[in-house]
């Protein structure tokens, strides 16, 4: 697969780093971004091709992967409309749909919702694809979202609860884990040993649950002695709505995603 990204920011960056590191040859792989520097110092980081134009991009790939921002797709699709045909457009932009970006220019799509901690190889991402997407193709498309995590294909009416779940849901987790910290502060730690106390417990039960397979609550039940503190300080984060009170952020997400597609 010849793979042009159109914009290396965070995440733009970071996929292609991890497709890198997984084997693609940078050779394969064209670039664009407004900012020459930008552009510039991640080709010579990487040794993948700068283009100085998205046309040059287009004319020289078979997939092109949109990486800006929602609000910019259409303007960078724009001027190369006409190019799409028969080529593979990906789009990792919140809130477009398969159909919005078909209407917009894109002749074969697969959309993706991945999220930040693609950046360190630990990412979520959900894909879904047009009906036109062949499985060799969407195959390509999948191992470059597993080189930065786990990836799997998503119907797209799913695609708000993931935005909800995945999209947003490191930022609950940082919540929760500066939360932890507070506590731990309050407690009497000093603030950095709390930090890293937190962070390396949040880390650990994540991996409990991916590695044993164990449903949380039996996990949770494990911790639990009869009488002691952990079952004290469960009833308080039940008394606060500490379930409930996710569940309707992960709704909320979800009810923006689904604004966003209509605005």
């Amino acid at each position: 697969m010849k793979l042009g990204v159109i914009g290396v920011g965070n995440m733009g960056a970071a996929i292609l780093r991890g497709y890198i590191a997984g084997g693609a040859s940078p050779s394969d792989i064209w670039i664009y971004q407004r900012s020459a520097d930008k552009k510039a110092a991640f080709a010579a980081e990487t040794g993948v091709n700068p283009c100085d134009s998205i046309e040059e991009l287009a004319d020289a790939c078979d997939a092109i992967m949109v990486a800006v921002k929602p609000a910019q797709v259409r303007e960078v699709m724009a001027p190369i409309k006409e190019k799409l045909a028969g080529k593979l457009l990906i789009s990792i932009a919140a809130g477009l749909t398969v159909e919005q970006l078909a209407e917009a220019g894109g002749d074969k799509v697969v959309r993706v919702m991945p999220n930040t901690p693609s950046q360190i190889g630990e990412g979520m991402s959900a894909l879904c694809r047009s009906e036109n997407v062949p499985d060799a193709e969407f195959a390509e498309v999948l191992k470059l979202f597993q080189s930065v995590g786990k990836a799997a294909e998503v119907p797209e009416s799913l695609f708000d609860a993931v935005t909800g779940l995945s999209g947003s849901g490191p930022a609950y987790v940082y919540l929760f884990i500066e939360a932890l910290a507070d506590g731990g502060v309050l407690a009497g730690m000093p603030r950095s040993m709390a930090l890293e106390f937190a962070a390396q417990t949040v880390l650990g039960a994540a991996k409990m649950v991916m590695e044993t397979g164990e449903h949380p609550g039996a996990l949770k039940d494990k911790v639990c002695s009869p009488g002691g503190t952990t079952i004290e300080a469960v009833r308080n984060l039940e008394a606060g709505g500490f379930r409930s009170t996710v569940m309707e952020a992960v709704i909320a997400s979800a009810e923006k995603s689904e604004e966003m597609k209509n605005s």
